[in-house]
């Protein structure tokens, strides 16, 4: 599975603003028909995507695009105007119901074949952001093996319940909670909430490695400037690394001595404990560290 420590949003609409990125060192790239384009402008949008994967080098970042909301009217373009470009995947906004998968799957695999594209090359991505969303996760979650992620959005989710939102994320904790857990039951990456204030590094740090504290594989970004923070918050330090390395290290001399749980540095080391320090040694490795 591609490593996504970070996915940034960029309007689907402004050459400029694409081109620049295909310059940056970010995990993933999501050329956005959504929200950052206006309803006027969604044509305009759909041709200069296309054409923007079909002819600039974006290098090592994975290649998305968001359509609009199923139902919205627009998704059904969106997807057949942007496809030719062959991006890496989509992803769907504001996912409901497991038909919503399903419908992009169909489509996904229709355009494999039409193309003459491998089966299965083209990654989907699902975006739970609305409290229907949150409480179909099982549903969801579970609707396509094509699915590769699900990302959680806060905002919009926000607006939903009729929360306010404040610093501390407490009103949409639950459903934070809720994404991440699903994706770590169905083998899934969970892409945490964008922080909006781009000009606040440290508060988008706090929250990043919340995130990764809560098990979120990554987040969403919407400025270049969020970029190297964000990838550093969701990779481990080398304190970290090295830590787990010894764990397991000390872990697998015990085992092949015949004893079960001991003590390092004071503290009980059984396999739950080495799970977690295996875990961080494979986020590691996918970040090229190790």
């Amino acid at each position: 599975m591609p490593v996504r420590r970070a996915l940034l949003f960029v309007p689907g609409d402004n050459r400029r603003m694409i081109q620049k990125a295909t310059t940056l060192d970010v995990d993933c790239l999501c050329l956005d028909l959504e929200d950052g384009v206006a309803l006027n402008r969604k044509e305009a949008a759909r041709d200069i995507i296309r054409e923007s994967l079909q002819t600039l080098n974006f290098g090592r970042s994975e290649r998305l695009v968001r359509l609009n909301r199923l139902g919205s009217g627009l998704e059904q373009a969106d997807f057949d105007q942007t496809i030719g470009g062959r991006p890496d995947g989509v992803l769907l906004p504001k996912v409901e119901s497991p038909e919503a998968i399903r419908w992009l799957d169909e489509h996904l695999t229709s355009a494999e074949r039409a193309n003459g594209w491998p089966r299965g090359s083209l990654t989907m991505l699902a975006m739970i952001e609305t409290a229907k969303g949150v409480v179909n996760l099982p549903a969801i979650a579970g609707a396509s093996a094509r699915l590769s992620a699900l990302v959680f959005g806060a905002e919009d989710l926000a607006g939903d319940l009729g929360a306010t939102r404040s610093r501390e994320a407490w009103e949409v904790f639950y459903a934070r909670s809720a994404v991440v857990t699903h994706a770590a039951a169905f083998g899934l990456q969970a892409i945490d909430m964008v922080y909006v204030d781009y000009r606040d590094t440290e508060g988008l740090v706090r929250e990043a490695r919340q995130g990764a504290d809560l098990g979120y594989a990554g987040k969403q970004i919407i400025h270049p400037g969020q970029i190297a923070p964000v990838q550093a918050a969701f990779t481990p330090s080398d304190d970290a690394i090295a830590a787990a390395q010894r764990l397991v290290a000390a872990f697998e001399a015990h085992q092949a001595s015949g004893r079960g749980a001991f003590a390092l540095d004071g503290k009980m080391v059984d396999r739950p404990m080495l799970r977690a320090a295996e875990q961080v040694l494979a986020k590691a490795r996918a970040a090229g560290k190790l």
